[in-house]
């Protein structure tokens, strides 16, 4: 403080007598230099201004020039040399050095073409702003031109040059510059090593970076963690934490770089408790690595987590960025956990990120999964731009909520803003299709795909038209079509095939769906489960016994289905006659009083749909507390009196006894229902349901 104390005195001395001498001032401007004082050097700069002093040579003006560039004072610096009366190399290179640090592309490039003599630290300097500033072209472009006027490149010139080949992927280029590095002998500097490396993993070819780490002699810091994030990068997470662990042998001190790639390679390994482990081990966690871990969790179903983690995130007082938001509304809405995402929304909105692209396109489909296409609409409308993946969003919401000619609407406008539909655009248009029984315009839409828009049909696509075919009563046609497929059908296909008959009772091509499920998939449940109902729909009780026989000597074991809501933010679940809950008692007792009370407004439990061969009374009881039943009355029970809709998740599709119970329950009780089951959303209000046309699903 003290030679800052005495340089502001001098100065304050060098006002009060009036213009000094010229070894005054380049005395006082080297100590300003020194003193790294650019408020001092801005009063010496004004007072020789004031007295109209021109020093006689460049020796002066150039201390307070490069003082001024150090400073990051664009304009301070600009005024300066724009009334030196005399400039030399130095003048001119620190006015590019400026430029460069500036990002002030532009200017570099016009204050470097119009200088009148250049060295080889004019170029260096050029080369790197453009590489830093992403202007690789130009970079490449001017380390032609150094080579042509016969400069020698340097290892700094290199590193640049090494840069802009890395962002342009451009490994032909960067392996002549590898060559010529070689010649020149500079293959051991660690510096042009490191962009080597660099080069070589980003351009996928990691092997020849991992031969060129494992001859480097001196790795530093910067060394490891190339080769780490270029594992990570090219889908080698286990080479990643191998050489991680490699280094921690080595005793050099990882970074916040390196944990952040290492975070990674645990989650794209799907290795969650591992990366949680490294991941709190952290003592000062940055934006990156909270990101990581975030992500990560919502990626590989720790959904719960990620909400966790994100609000011990915004209590440490790391600010999170749009990408971290959109991760933690994808989270709430798998878990279609409506209180969650609107506090998430809140918080973008709060941050200024809610109108981001990638925010607001998470925040349609979190609303849509929640199945408040409304919000999710209004969210959509206030986009000020908007991509494939938000009209994505809303089509398929839409048409997973039964507003299906909706989606179609959309479809069409999307269509109008000449915006190119991709293949999920579809899926969501042709589930329109399906749950409105448009049969002509599916296979109209399905069409368009390939003929209008160069869209090859995938699996999925197919799957849409077999269920298309075969609830419009084609199931052969749907055959016929599978048959017609260039690709091989997997189960998904097959699956719709077993469902579709299952609904109109077509035990042939059921029964072959079965087959061709069970040699995808010998454990999987489900096509046992729904091959047995089909046979219990016909009184086939001997193939239901030898159905369950199999499915024991094959130790084939099934899921248990069960139904959550949301009270209070608290997530309560439900199995089928479930004792479990500490509110049982008062839950069954009001399921029953809503049996009694729907029964006398002519509900008749549909005991048919129990595909047990027992008796019916043991029928009744089983098809009476379903975990869907449950959840609405303890729904009932907390919130009586609510305005807002009773919201309902199920893990598998709903049945049909209480698919029409809820529909009672609405019209009834005047409360709406809002229930998504493994298949779609149904909103039941004053007694009808979205889904329109509904498919009862039996259960083993």
């Amino acid at each position: 403080m003290k030679p800052k104390l005495n340089l502001r005195q001098a100065i304050d001395s060098l006002y009060a007598n009036g213009p000094a001498s010229h070894e005054c001032y380049t005395r006082l401007a080297l100590q300003c230099f020194r003193a790294s004082d650019f408020d001092q050097a801005s009063r010496l700069q004004s007072h020789m201004d004031l007295h109209l002093f021109k020093p006689n040579d460049t020796f002066l003006h150039n201390r307070l020039l490069h003082l001024f560039v150090k400073s990051g004072k664009t304009f301070r610096a600009r005024k300066l040399f724009d009334e030196m009366t005399q400039r030399d190399i130095f003048s001119w290179n620190a006015m590019l050095s400026l430029y460069a640090k500036s990002g002030l592309v532009e200017d570099l490039r016009v204050m470097f073409y119009n200088m009148p003599s250049r060295d080889s630290v004019s170029y260096n300097t050029v080369i790197s702003g453009f590489a830093g500033n992403g202007c690789a072209s130009l970079a490449l472009g001017t380390f032609l031109r150094m080579q042509k006027e016969g400069f020698k490149p340097t290892e700094y010139t290199h590193v640049s040059v090494l840069n802009a080949c890395t962002q342009l992927l451009d490994l032909r280029r960067g392996k002549q510059i590898h060559g010529r590095i070689i010649i020149c002998n500079l293959g051991g500097n660690v510096f042009v090593c490191n962009a080597l490396t660099d080069l070589y993993a980003k351009c996928g070819a990691i092997d020849q970076a991992g031969r060129l780490f494992d001859r480097m002699v001196n790795k530093n810091v910067v060394t490891w963690n190339l080769m780490i994030s270029g594992y990570l990068k090219n889908g080698q997470p286990e080479k990643c934490i191998n050489l991680f662990c490699e280094m921690q042998v080595s005793n050099l001190k990882s970074d916040q770089i390196t944990v952040s790639s290492v975070l990674g390679a645990y989650i794209q390994g799907g290795y969650i408790g591992e990366a949680r482990k490294v991941f709190d081990e952290i003592r000062e966690k940055d934006k990156v690595c909270w990101t990581t871990m975030i992500v990560g969790c919502a990626q590989n179903g720790k959904q719960e987590d990620a909400l966790v983690l994100f609000s011990e995130m915004l209590f440490e007082n790391v600010r999170p960025d749009s990408y971290t938001i959109s991760s933690v509304v994808s989270s709430c809405a798998k878990l279609a956990s409506l209180y969650h995402g609107q506090v998430v929304h809140g918080k973008a909105f709060l941050m200024g990120v809610d109108n981001d692209l990638l925010v607001s396109s998470a925040l349609v489909d979190m609303y849509c999964k929640c199945g408040v296409t409304r919000d999710a609409w209004i969210v959509f409308s206030m986009m000020p731009t908007r991509n494939v993946v938000s009209w994505n969003s809303m089509i398929g919401g839409y048409a997973q909520n039964g507003q299906d000619l909706e989606a179609l609407s959309l479809y069409e406008n999307m269509s109008q803003e000449n915006l190119k539909p991709d293949s999920v655009t579809f899926v969501g248009v042709l589930s329109a299709c399906v749950h409105a029984g448009l049969f002509e315009e599916g296979k109209r839409y399905f069409a368009s795909m390939k003929e209008q828009h160069g869209l090859e049909p995938t699996l999925d696509h197919y799957a849409c038209m077999v269920n298309l075919f075969g609830s419009s009563g084609h199931i052969d046609k749907a055959v016929d079509l599978i048959s017609s497929m260039s690709q091989e059908p997997n189960s998904l296909i097959w699956s719709t095939v077993l469902a579709v008959c299952v609904t109109k009772g077509d035990v042939k091509h059921g029964e072959m769906a079965a087959r061709h499920l069970f040699e995808l998939d010998t454990l999987n449940a489900v096509p046992y489960i729904m091959l047995s109902n089909m046979y219990a729909a016909c009184g086939r009780w001997k193939d239901v016994a030898s159905i369950r026989s199999l499915m024991k000597a094959n130790n084939v074991k099934k899921f248990a289905a069960c139904s959550w809501i949301e009270i209070d933010n608290e997530v309560h679940k439900f199995v089928a006659d479930d004792r479990t809950h500490p509110d049982g008692k008062i839950i069954y007792e009001q399921l029953n009083r809503l049996i009694r009370k729907l029964q006398e407004a002519g509900f008749s439990p549909n005991t048919n749909l129990v595909l047990h061969d027992v008796g019916e009374d043991e029928k009744l009881e089983s098809i009476s507390y379903h975990s869907e039943k449950l959840a609405l009355a303890y729904g009932l029970i907390k919130k009586p009196h609510g305005v807002t809709p009773i919201r309902i998740i199920k893990n598998i599709r709903i049945c049909g006894d209480c698919h029409a119970f809820m529909k009672f329950v609405s019209k009834i009780t005047g409360r709406a229902v809002i229930l998504r089951d493994s298949k779609r959303f149904h909103h039941f209000v004053d007694g009808k349901c979205s889904c329109k046309d509904y498919w009862s699903c039996k259960v083993l």
